[in-house]
């Protein structure tokens, strides 16, 4: 039986990228993202001991951080004020040579995604990654047999808010 050090590695190797993804995707912040994603991964190592399903508990983590960052993100802009709040929390310009289409793709994409109701972004993102029905249930408190039918109407939400937005654009 693996050490729980080497298990551990394993499972870094194998879920990191992915989880980082899913909160890039959730988040559009590549920094948050890979803060959060290590620190689901910090916990676990603290934890000592591997979860019966170690991808779902990872993604519940996650979520729960991204939540939280959220939260006290808000919470900030609201104690600075809105100026200084955006000030502090403002990205780098972007380089000029970035690419506008695939700026505006992102874009259309991630207010299509914020018009969406939390489970459903969840489950979109969350199968955009590749977890399975039964990860995907456990990480956000589902029965595994709802899930489809949940992605389904996730989809058909997703596809209203993304033409709604490309004609409002």
């Amino acid at each position: 039986m693996p050490s729980f050090e080497g298990a551990f590695a394993a499972l870094f190797d194998a879920q990191f990228p992915r989880l980082f993804r899913l909160l890039d995707r959730l988040s559009g912040e590549p920094d948050l993202a890979a803060d959060l994603a290590q620190e689901a991964f910090v916990r676990l190592y603290r934890r000592a001991a591997m979860p019966d399903v170690p991808q779902a508990w990872l993604v519940t983590v996650a979520l729960n951080l991204f939540r939280n960052a959220r939260s006290s993100r808000s919470r900030r802009r609201r104690l600075l004020g809105v100026a200084r709040g955006e000030q502090a929390q403002a990205d780098p310009a972007p380089a000029p040579d970035d690419a506008v289409l695939a700026d505006e793709a992102r874009r259309v994409v991630r207010l299509a995604l914020d018009r969406l109701p939390e489970r459903e972004r969840r489950l979109l993102l969350l199968r955009a990654e590749g977890y399975s029905y039964r990860e995907m249930a456990a990480a956000l408190g589902l029965h595994e047999a709802s899930v489809g039918v949940l992605l389904a109407r996730a989809r058909r939400a997703f596809r209203a808010a993304y033409e709604g937005g490309c004609d409002a654009s």
